[in-house]
């Protein structure tokens, strides 16, 4: 199937009448449009940014980039960048999971800070998985990443929606940075809508019940972690709904003994024995940086041998074509998504 023929067949699959960029499209009718060319048309400021795409491939000079199966334009009634990426393609060296997803240049260690704000709606997330594993049919749309010591994830923003439900949910975890050994790290999870990364089903096709409070995929929301003086504070927005907010130290632990792990790790992670603590001074002095973009959470490793995170979902082959046309990838629209120093609290 051409990308021409899967993208207008996706757009009237779910019904958004909008006006999808794709290869094809004649100069005309996307002047009629007003579609815009490329991503950076929607944001200029991509010049502070360098990306991976779902191939695995990196890309530094984003000013008048695309690639038109991971990074491209679209527009309904606002001009859109879009994120997609596979089930299986091209990883990062520490990472089993595909992505096209941002990595902002300038590092900042917490103490000093930063901010990273974004718009999006998340329109697809894979359709196959095992439901018994917390990071099945989800992607991850925005985070900060050490690029010292263990490399770990102060936080990390998860859509996650299973099949047969109309609503998502919206949560963001933080990850521990180890005292010792890494290999005992572990997520702390913490809802925004609907549930949080620990709620699976018991069996690999049995779906806990639907969010109340939960997020449709196309439904639009907003996000902003703004580290200063060594606090992270996280906001999200969505219409109709009060903004929810929070704040976490990132220079003094909560989990530096054994009596403070959490009884939500202690089950998610039970499996694997990832009970270690934090060093009291969590992330301190160490250089972070942000991520922004679809970082896509499914992937076709056995559940049996990591119940957290192998998610056994369908990758056909590693061919992108087809795990597009069957469902089995991750795609995350944003009209705006910008980077730069902490606004002082």
């Amino acid at each position: 199937m051409s990308r021409t023929t899967l993208a207008v067949s996706l757009a009237i699959a779910l019904g958004l009448g909008a006006c999808t960029r794709v290869a094809g499209v004649g100069e005309s009718e996307r002047a009629a449009r007003a579609c815009p060319e490329v991503p950076s048309d929607v944001m200029p400021a991509l010049d502070t940014w360098k990306i991976t795409l779902g191939s695995g491939e990196t890309v530094e000079d984003l000013l008048g980039f695309e690639d038109e199966r991971y990074f491209y334009t679209a527009c309904d009634d606002a001009d859109w960048v879009v994120y997609k990426t596979p089930n299986s393609g091209g990883t990062t060296p520490n990472s089993s999971n595909t992505r096209t997803e941002l990595r902002h240049l300038p590092e900042w260690v917490p103490e000093v800070g930063g901010r990273l704000e974004g718009t999006l709606k998340v329109m697809h997330v894979s359709t196959t998985g095992d439901a018994r594993v917390p990071a099945a049919f989800s992607v991850v749309v925005g985070q900060i990443h050490s690029s010292e010591g263990h490399e770990n994830e102060p936080i990390k923003i998860y859509y996650k929606k299973f099949p047969g439900h109309e609503n998502g949910s919206v949560f963001w975890n933080y990850e521990i940075n180890t005292e010792g050994d890494n290999s005992e790290r572990w997520d702390v999870s913490i809802p925004v809508w609907g549930h949080d990364f620990s709620v699976v089903g018991s069996s690999p096709d049995d779906y806990p019940d639907e969010p109340q409070d939960g997020l449709a995929l196309g439904e639009e929301f907003s996000y902003e972690i703004n580290v200063t003086d060594g606090v992270m504070h996280v906001s999200f927005r969505r219409e109709g709904h009060e903004v929810k907010t929070f704040a976490k130290s990132l220079i003094a632990s909560e989990y530096s003994a054994p009596s403070d792990v959490p009884q939500q790790v202690l089950s998610v992670f039970a499996s694997t024995g990832q009970d270690g603590t934090e060093r009291p001074t969590a992330y301190a002095g160490e250089l972070q940086y942000f991520k922004q973009g679809a970082y896509n959470q499914a992937n076709g490793k056995n559940p049996k041998d990591n119940m957290v995170w192998n998610t056994g979902s369908e990758t056909y082959g590693g061919r992108v074509d087809e795990q597009y046309a069957r469902g089995s990838y991750a795609e995350v629209w944003f009209r705006s998504g910008t980077a730069g120093p902490a606004v002082p609290r």
